[in-house]
């Protein structure tokens, strides 16, 4: 059976059929009451994820030199959600190579020092492990700071100091998009925590997105591509189905605007909410069987150590010659090279680095322990090479 890190492998035949019927009057307002009771804040629903970063910094109403410090190790779609609000995204570099995935409490304050245009900060806990959230949240306070957590990879994972993620910062942004924790196809929600800005309308008259059709298909579409693989059938499919536009795409340019979010995906995400412990340990219990058979020179201790508090919602590795093992581990059915972590922020050496030497190994619902177990071996058998 062909393992894949992504194309859909958050599905089975159950969700594709809720996809394909779900519709559900009255699930955005569910949907908002549940998250703004979760995250104790004013919950907006939008198409993106990332529209709801940028919708958080247009209601900030910051000036034109206004900076907003990122990790230097994210993704494009961080960065352009930025822009796209009128700010300067600061990149901040990873302390030292393979020591941790986040910009430190000390980086962030250096950076500060030297930057003094820098009025919010965004956090992610990249890949679901944490960051020190309480020293970064005090630098944030001292110096009054806006800062925003993005819970786009990290969805149920908490800080060392035993907060979920989500439950600290002026505001929250989520993403329900394809192979994320809540896996919706699409959509997100911003989450005003801060009091001061709670008085926010929706008056940036929201739309509704266009390619609703091909969202509603993907589930099934890439389920059938996964299945068929094994036969030669898949590839040829999926090749055809690209080259059609018929697949829909998370990274697609043109939605930095705001789209209101169906409820047919609110329902989506409310199933998913629903199964988020049961997700979360599933999870869990695939990170510690890469962390223990894996051949230890290409784990990272501090998110070995992390396991347990994160949400895992991909399980890295560290590796020269990324390419060589990802052409043999196709030999054995397993796909894991969708990369997304490109080198966006050349001042960041170290994250530079890492970016060229990452590789995501799959822990979602469909990866079962003996898929982790022949993971972890094929790997340990490439490295001995």
């Amino acid at each position: 059976m062909s393992i894949f890190n992504s194309l859909g492998s958050n599905y089975n035949l159950e969700y594709v059929l809720k996809s394909l019927f779900a519709n559900g009057s009255g699930q955005d307002r569910k949907l908002k009451s549940i998250l703004s009771e979760k995250y104790n804040g004013k919950a907006i629903l939008t198409y993106k994820g990332r529209e709801a970063l940028t919708l958080a910094l247009k209601i900030l109403n910051l000036s034109k030199e206004s900076c907003i410090a990122i990790n230097g190790f994210t993704c494009f779609a961080v960065f352009k959600a930025i822009e796209t609000a009128g700010c300067k995204p600061v990149c901040l570099d990873l302390e030292e190579k393979n020591t941790d995935l986040n910009f430190s409490a000390e980086t962030l304050e250096k950076t500060l020092k030297e930057n003094k245009n820098i009025k919010v900060v965004v956090i992610q806990n990249t890949l679901g492990y944490p960051t020190d959230i309480e020293k970064i949240a005090k630098i944030c306070n001292e110096k009054n700071i806006i800062l925003i957590e993005d819970l786009a990879h990290c969805v149920g994972a908490k800080y060392k100091n035993g907060k979920e993620v989500g439950t600290v910062g002026d505001f929250v942004a989520l993403s329900f998009s394809q192979d994320k924790v809540i896996d919706a196809v699409s959509g997100g929600t911003l989450i005003i925590r801060n009091k001061k800005y709670q008085n926010y309308k929706n008056e940036l008259n929201f739309k509704t997105p266009k390619n609703q059709l091909k969202d509603r298909f993907y589930p099934y579409l890439t389920f059938k591509i996964r299945k068929s693989y094994d036969w030669g059938l898949g590839k040829p499919l999926h090749f055809l189905l690209k080259n059609l536009n018929l697949l829909s795409k998370p990274m697609q340019e043109g939605l930095y605007d705001f789209y209101s979010l169906p409820n047919w995906y609110c329902n989506l995400a409310l199933i998913e909410f629903s199964k988020l412990t049961k997700q979360l340990n599933h999870r869990k219990e695939i990170a510690k069987i890469y962390a223990k058979n894996l051949d230890k020179k290409v784990l990272q201790s501090r998110i070995i150590n992390n396991i347990s508090i994160s949400s895992n919602l991909r399980f890295p590795i560290f590796v020269e010659n990324r390419n060589s093992l990802i052409k043999f581990l196709k030999k054995y059915k397993i796909f894991i090279s969708d990369i997304w972590y490109d080198d966006i922020a050349p001042e960041c050496p170290n994250a530079v680095e890492i970016s060229h030497e990452i590789l995501n190994l799959p822990t979602h619902i469909n990866v079962t322990k003996e898929n982790a177990l022949k993971i972890s071996e094929r790997i340990n058998v490439w490295l001995k090479k």
